[in-house]
């Protein structure tokens, strides 16, 4: 057999131990041993510790949870986390062999699907579905629905393409007009009020009419994107008087010129050259994201708190007696009744507690909410683990 080449049935982490395993303190061997036997499954994370580790049950052999020491994860899991990983045994304890594939409810319940309608494979209550053998060689499976659910994700998805009522693409102008030496916003009011298509709202704002809508557009984009007025007339545009500059705001190129010639002809010396600042959807979309407004309560969270858990109690106690989609359209207490409807409904339960934990802000009152009486009052308790 050529040199470096391993027989078929070997292991890379057989051949490293028996080239370099000399180099390697008796708790590295040890590990590389157990990872050589380690199979790739889903798990869902409870009673995590930060910086110590957490409970892992796995979804897919089934069984009682176990506890993984782990310092890095255990900081940023949430509970009910669903995970793709290796759970290696060494000795006593249960570490993980890496990294994670971060699950959410939906690719998950694909991947269970998936590994149930496997060829000769049935799902029982009794004993676990699978056998370490078999489960290694569907690891690919994991990988791939985890890829099919976080590609398109990560991607973001696709900005349709948008018209306005005249068939125009959006694209976001602002025509900034400098006032020139001597024009004030009084001198430029009264012109603007001179012009039959400009409204005022109020002291320095005006809005740009068009014609009434009579349903009959040229849109010929996958989307449409419109003001009107009350009485059906279109919104072209707005003007608006700011310090020493007037600005128009229009939603297309097209109407960004008309508005400059209309200003133009109306203001004439009374403005100087303007300045025009162009956004698509796509900048105004992403300019949102990287700079979301600072919310700050006017509430101090010692009030806000038991009034939001409060609401909460109220909204989910009306909820037990409603038809759910994720529990077959049934309600909770319906679902409490039966033991697929006890699973189902232990599952709609940790989503939502997931769903909760996962606020931007771990002292939000949404984050902070418990919902352990929900588990209590279905009878459902012996199942949250």
């Amino acid at each position: 057999m050529p040199e470096g080449v391993l027989p078929i049935r070997s292991n890379i982490a057989d051949d490293y131990l028996k080239r370099r395993g000399w180099n390697d303190a008796g708790p590295a061997k040890l590990y590389i041993r157990a990872l050589r036997s380690s199979v790739m499954s889903l798990y869902e994370v409870s009673e995590i510790e930060p910086g110590t580790g957490f409970l892992a049950r796995d979804l897919i052999r089934g069984g009682e949870p176990v506890r993984i020491s782990e310092r890095s994860a255990s900081q940023s899991l949430k509970t009910w986390d669903r995970i793709g990983a290796r759970v290696v045994t060494v000795g006593s304890k249960h570490v993980l062999s890496g990294g994670v594939l971060s699950f959410n409810i939906e690719a998950s319940d694909t991947l269970i699907v998936a590994l149930s309608d496997a060829p000769g494979k049935r799902r029982s209550r009794a004993k676990p579905a699978f056998d370490d053998e078999t489960l290694r060689a569907l690891a690919p499976l994991i990988s791939t629905v985890w890829l099919f659910d976080t590609i398109p994700r990560a991607l973001g998805p696709a900005v349709p393409v948008l018209h306005n009522n005249d068939g125009e693409e959006v694209v976001f102008h602002r025509v900034r007009f400098p006032f020139t030496r001597g024009t004030t916003q009084a001198l430029i009011g009264e012109r603007l009020d001179a012009v039959s298509v400009l409204n005022r709202e109020n002291a320095q704002f005006w809005n740009w009419l068009g014609s009434k809508s009579e349903g009959g557009g040229k849109v010929t984009g996958r989307g449409t994107s419109g003001v009107m007025m009350p009485d059906g007339t279109r919104l072209l545009g707005t003007i608006e008087l700011k310090g020493r500059a007037l600005t128009l705001a229009v939603t297309s190129a097209e109407r960004a010129a008309l508005g400059r010639a209309l200003i133009t002809d109306a203001l004439d010396n009374l403005v100087g050259s303007p300045l025009t600042e162009i956004e698509t959807v796509e900048q105004a979309l992403a300019a949102r994201r990287e700079n979301p407004r600072e919310r700050e309560s006017a509430i101090a969270p010692e009030i806000a708190t038991p009034l939001v858990h409060s609401m909460l109690d109220r909204q989910y106690r009306a909820l037990l007696d409603e038809p759910v989609p994720m529990l077959g359209d049934v309600s909770p207490r319906a679902a409490a009744r039966t033991n697929a409807g006890r699973d189902r409904l232990a599952a709609w339960l940790k989503h939502l507690e997931n769903m909760s934990v996962r606020q931007t802000d771990p002292d939000d009152p949404m984050a902070t909410y418990n919902f352990t009486w929900m588990w209590r009052e279905l009878g459902v308790e012996g199942l949250r683990r």
